[in-house]
């Protein structure tokens, strides 16, 4: 029997329909055969990771796991990591309920009821955090099943109640946002806001862990003396969520009656409103822009130069690359930290901050380079303009490059004050990870929107998997280089094997 026109279940098939279209193409990119090559993809990274799981597991349970200070810390701390990835990714998913679905002006214009509407959209966020952090979660809790009794497998109702938590958060956030900076700003600050969440909490574990103990591990300041000392004691509601992880009953049922209470709540306040903030967001598209003009003079400079200043423009100007781009940024700081804490020391902690510097450069370049070359929304104009291909690619690549270099460049000076060789390893290794991510985007370029950022590993997995194996293996030469070990050279032939390889299997242009 099919569900009533515009009621609650059918608003939500609508949306189950459309976020598994979404998964397929984000996963297959509208390829179908390549769902069984993924599936055994898949299937390989979760055995990958349970085996991982596995080795951290065993020890720990074979000494007997208690419900003592020390294991309450390490699962409140853990569960908190993974509490602030599903807050930053369900503000960024709410934030889209508001800007960027395209059916919203057919629905909204419709007789069908938006608070309804905004309800199901509100619980599809909640279901898409919950089932992506119950995957990242699943490897441990399914260990801890194995080794230690079923009662761990409570620890997925807690990822349920984690996921309604975070989602009426967002909620409030978004709506305190449209509140305070209205809709021009929201999605702009918003993001920003994500940015800072989703990576805050993990900065801060591991700033802390630094500063006291000189450890990069984030999990170090959990198992510290002193942390666990001044922990609450064993009756503090601070210690629910761990509780009902592992498998007590009432405090489960109580975490979840918060969780979807809380959920419950922020929908039913923000539902009536929902048309209103949707309408006023998807009107930004067609109200001009109203900038005052410049009081600099103008400057007569070259192609290359007008070009190089219209990229950066673009990519200052896009809402949703600013919270990936802030978020890698900013897990550059505990290496910054890092670097000035060990201000003059020997080399053995550049030896873990040389290779997360480089892989951050090529990350970086990679999502840069694609927005730059191939999110070309005037691809049609630029092409046709008087200007030769040669010379907009070059200012493309220059454009990228220098973002880079701007990032990194306090760090290298800060390392550069205090050992110059390894500044000097950091910086080649940087540049030729930054390059190599460019140049794969460069071979494998296409012709898309910027508004594809999201799907950009789809359009080729091949460029994806060439992009990561050359930033790893320029990482590994940095980190052996910096120890003045030989063997550097092992991955550096292999960084160039990859590039060799995705230069020959670049699709051909005339």
């Amino acid at each position: 029997m099919s569900a009533a026109p515009t009621s609650l279940s059918w608003f939500a098939r609508h949306e189950l329909t459309l976020a598994w279209r979404d998964f397929l193409a984000i996963l297959t990119g509208g390829n179908r055969a390549r769902g069984i090559g993924l599936a055994i993809f898949l299937a390989i990274v979760a055995l990958v990771l349970h085996l991982m799981a596995y080795g951290l597991i065993s020890p720990w349970a074979a000494e007997g796991i208690k419900a003592d200070a020390e294991t309450l810390v390490m699962l409140t701390g853990t569960g908190l990591l993974f509490w602030t990835v599903m807050l930053s990714q369900s503000l960024e998913a709410v934030t889209r309920i508001y800007y960027g679905r395209s059916d919203l002006d057919l629905v909204l214009s419709s007789p069908a009821s938006s608070q309804r509407l905004f309800a199901v959209r509100a619980g599809s966020v909640m279901l898409t955090s919950v089932v992506f952090a119950g995957l990242l979660a699943s490897p441990l809790i399914n260990m801890l099943a194995l080794f230690d009794g079923p009662h761990w497998l409570a620890a997925y109702g807690v990822v349920i109640a984690m996921g309604a938590v975070s989602t009426a958060l967002s909620v409030g956030i978004t709506m305190a946002l449209f509140r305070m900076v209205g809709p021009r700003r929201t999605r702009f600050i918003s993001q920003i806001v994500a940015a800072i969440i989703g990576a805050g909490f993990v900065i801060g574990v591991q700033a802390a862990a630094i500063l006291y103990y000189g450890d990069f591990s984030r999990f170090a300041l959990f198992q510290s003396e002193p942390i666990i000392t001044a922990a609450p004691g064993a009756d503090s509601v601070l210690w629910l969520p761990a509780k009902a992880a592992m498998g007590d009953r009432q405090a489960l049922l109580l975490i979840l009656a918060i969780g979807i209470g809380a959920l419950a709540l922020a929908i039913t306040v923000s539902a009536s409103s929902y048309a209103r903030l949707a309408i006023s967001a998807a009107g930004l598209n067609h109200v001009a822009s109203q900038r005052r003009p410049s009081r600099r003079p103008f400057q007569a400079r070259s192609q290359r130069q007008v070009l190089r200043v219209k990229e950066w423009r673009l990519l200052q100007r896009d809402p949703w690359l600013l919270s990936q781009t802030l978020m890698q940024i900013l897990y550059l700081v505990p290496p910054a930290l890092l670097l000035w804490m060990n201000f003059g020391a020997t080399a053995g902690a550049y030896v873990v901050v040389v290779p997360v510097l480089v892989m951050a450069a090529g990350q970086l370049a990679g999502g840069l380079s694609w927005l730059a070359i191939s999110g070309e929304d005037a691809h049609d104009l630029v092409t046709t303009a008087p200007v030769h291909p040669r010379t907009v690619l070059l200012a493309k690549i220059e454009a990228v490059l220098t973002v880079i270099a701007v990032v990194l460049l306090p760090l290298l000076l800060l390392m550069a004050l205090s050992a110059p060789y390894p500044a000097l390893v950091t910086a080649l290794c940087a540049a030729l990870s930054a390059g190599s991510a460019t140049a794969i985007q460069l071979w494998f370029r296409m012709v898309a929107k910027r508004s594809m950022f999201r799907r950009r590993q789809v359009a080729s997995r091949a460029a994806t998997l060439s992009e990561a194996f050359a930033s790893i293996m320029w990482a590994g030469t940095g980190a052996l280089l910096t120890a003045q070990s030989w063997l550097a050279l092992a991955p550096a032939i292999m960084a160039i094997l990859v590039l060799v390889i995705a230069k020959l299997i670049s699709p051909r242009r005339s």
